[in-house]
């Protein structure tokens, strides 16, 4: 169950819901009832999985530009166009950053970041962070 509630989380706070995954593995890595090595896989597919979701949207977000309902005006839009552009596909590098982070993964997807890449760059962004984050809790 300890399992599922990390990957829901990761899975979570990886897409625009806000949500943490952080503290709730370090508690389970701190209870040492759980293998660290499966539950820094678990947090880095459910983080994973999320951020896909955001690229899925972001591929199919520009077909609605023109709806009244729109969440993002063209303003916001044409910059992160713009941020994308200057910086490229390792600006996803950064997905793993507070706020910043998971705008990157929709970007990417409304960007038309080839789908390996994006994936390639995610896997090691925040697997990268659990990582250095069950490495920094052992410490």
């Amino acid at each position: 169950m300890a399992y599922a509630g990390l990957f829901l989380a990761a899975f979570l706070a990886a897409t625009l819901v806000p949500a943490q995954s952080e503290a709730i593995l370090v508690g389970l890595i701190l209870s040492k009832d759980y293998s660290i090595y499966l539950l820094v896989l678990v947090a880095t597919a459910g983080n994973c999985l999320g951020s896909l979701v955001n690229w899925y949207l972001g591929r199919y977000l520009e077909y609605f530009r023109e709806s009244t309902w729109f969440p993002v005006s063209e303003a916001s839009l044409s910059r992160a166009q713009n941020f994308y552009q200057r910086y490229g596909a390792w600006s996803v590098l950064l997905s793993w950053v507070p706020i910043i982070g998971d705008p990157l993964t929709l970007i990417a997807g409304l960007m038309r970041m080839p789908f390996l890449e994006f994936m390639l760059l995610i896997i090691l962004a925040k697997g990268g962070r659990y990582i250095m984050l069950a490495w920094l809790t052992l410490s």
